[in-house]
């Protein structure tokens, strides 16, 4: 899936420590939970804002994904908002217009971290990434089986339509 040779470490699945989070439709709602999607694929997509590489090739592709495969019911699109700068304009009313901006009817959650991650994002603690956008990958076992900012896009929906 991604352009560069693939030598990822597979690592359980942190649970998720998300509390903010609206449903597909744009609704707030409870947070939601890694186990809530047990024996399914997770897509996730970790973005901010006011980020350019989000706008500009991450959600576009995590659009094409999540259209290729919306009637995929064995894969869970789940895009969250990993705030780790910028706690200003990364926003959670900024993510619910992303969600807008870009018609995805999925998930979103918004994790601008706590005083216990120095205000740092815990999903981009806990799954040490590298930033954003971010794509992590996580099978039906819960393994983290990809997670990089490198992805092709065509790859990665022919690899999902497997799962």
């Amino acid at each position: 899936m991604s352009n560069q040779n693939e030598d990822k470490t597979i690592f359980n699945a942190p649970a998720f420590d998300v509390n903010l989070w609206i449903d597909a439709d744009g609704n707030k709602t409870n947070p939601i939970e890694l186990s809530d999607f047990q024996g399914k694929f997770k897509v996730i997509y970790c973005f901010q804002s006011w980020c350019l590489g989000c706008h500009s090739q991450g959600l576009p592709a995590l659009q094409k994904m999540v259209e290729a495969l919306k009637n995929k019911d064995e894969v869970e699109f789940l895009a969250i908002q990993t705030v780790f700068e910028g706690h200003d304009a990364n926003t959670f009313e900024k993510m619910v217009e992303t969600q807008a901006k870009y018609n995805l009817k999925i998930p979103f959650g918004h994790d601008p971290g706590d005083e216990t991650t120095g205000n740092r994002s815990k999903i981009l603690t806990n799954y040490q990434t590298g930033g954003t956008p971010w794509f992590i990958f996580i099978d039906k076992h819960d393994k983290v089986v990809f997670a990089d900012f490198h992805l092709n896009v065509e790859n990665a929906i022919e690899f999902l339509k497997t799962v």
